[in-house]
C-alpha cells in the first residue's frame, strides 16, 4: 500500500510539474490574444500589427475593452499575451496599485491631445477673456496646460514639471482665459458650445472630431504615448520580441502614416 501511495504521489507531482511548464512555454506558442480599447487603438493592432505576426506565423486574436481596467486584468490573468491603450505613467501607477508586474515592450504613434474650437479658426484670433474647457484629471490636466505654454496663450513657472503642472503654475495669462475643468470623455461635447476646449486624442477621434482640425496638437512627452504592454515575466519571450520587431518594421510605420494621419510618433520613430 505505501508502495502504491508512494507512486500516486509521484504521478501527481511529475502532472503539476507539466502543467507549470506549459504554462510557462504559452507566451511561445503560435496562437496569441492582444488586447485594446475600442477605436484607434484596436485599429492600430488589427491594421499594423496583427499582419506582421502573420507573416510570422503567428494566429493573432485581437479583444476590444471599452474601460481603461480590463485589459490590465486579462493581461495579468493570462487572457492576453500583450496589450495597448496605456501610457507610461498610468501603466506604473495601475501596476503599483494592483500588485502586478507590467512592462513596455515599445512606445508607438499616439494620438494627441489638440486645442479645438468652433469660434476661431486660429491661435492668433482667441479673444480676451475666452473659456476653455480642461480634463478634471491632474495628469490630463497637465498635458492641456502645455499645449497652451507651446501655443504662447500662457506660460508656466520655471520651475514647473511639465508632467504635474497645473492651474497655480500659470505665471501669465495674456488673454484671461477662463478654464473649466470636466470630465475628459465629455470635452468633445463642448467644443460648440465654448470658446475652446482641450480634448485627448482618444476621445476626440471617438466622437469623429479630425485630429488635425485642432488649432494647436500636443508636443507629446514620451510618457505619455501609449505602448504594448506585457507582463513582466513574458518580457524576453519570443512573442514579444516579435511584437517588437513587427512594430519597429517600414510595414507598421507606413500603416501609421497612410491610416493614422496626426498621430504624433514616438521618439524612436523620429
Amino acid at each position: 500500500m505505501k508502495k502504491w501511495t508512494l507512486l500516486l504521489g509521484l504521478a501527481i507531482v511529475v502532472s503539476l510539474m507539466a502543467a507549470c511548464g506549459n504554462s510557462n512555454d504559452k507566451k511561445d506558442e503560435k496562437d496569441i490574444t492582444i488586447g485594446a480599447t475600442t477605436g484607434p487603438y484596436s485599429d492600430m493592432v488589427t491594421k499594423a500589427i496583427k499582419p506582421g505576426l502573420e507573416e510570422k506565423g503567428y494566429k493573432v486574436t485581437v479583444k476590444e475593452f471599452n474601460d481603461y481596467i480590463q485589459p490590465n486584468n486579462a493581461l495579468a490573468q493570462g487572457d492576453l499575451d500583450a496589450n495597448l491603450f496605456q501610457h507610461k505613467i498610468y501603466m506604473e501607477n495601475f501596476a503599483k496599485e494592483n500588485k502586478i508586474e507590467l512592462s513596455e515592450l515599445i512606445s508607438v504613434p499616439t494620438a494627441p491631445m489638440g486645442i479645438y474650437s468652433d469660434k476661431f479658426d486660429s491661435i492668433d484670433s482667441i479673444k480676451e477673456g475666452s473659456e476653455i474647457t480642461i480634463p478634471n484629471d491632474p495628469t490630463n490636466a497637465a498635458r492641456a496646460f502645455q499645449i497652451l505654454a507651446d501655443a504662447k496663450l500662457i506660460t508656466l513657472k520655471a520651475d514647473s514639471n511639465p508632467l504635474t503642472v497645473s492651474e497655480k503654475d500659470i505665471e501669465t495669462n495674456a488673454k484671461n482665459l477662463k478654464f473649466k475643468a470636466i470630465e475628459a470623455a465629455q470635452l468633445p461635447r463642448t467644443v460648440d458650445s465654448v470658446d475652446l476646449a482641450a480634448v485627448p486624442g482618444n476621445f476626440a477621434l471617438a466622437a469623429d472630431m479630425d485630429l488635425l482640425d485642432a488649432l494647436q496638437l500636443e508636443n507629446m512627452p514620451d510618457e505619455y504615448r501609449n505602448r504594448v504592454v506585457v507582463n513582466t515575466d513574458d518580457k524576453d519571450s519570443q512573442v514579444s520580441k516579435d511584437i517588437k520587431a513587427v512594430v519597429e518594421s517600414d510595414e507598421f510605420e507606413k500603416v501609421i502614416d497612410e491610416e493614422f494621419k496626426g498621430f504624433g510618433k514616438p521618439d524612436w520613430m523620429e
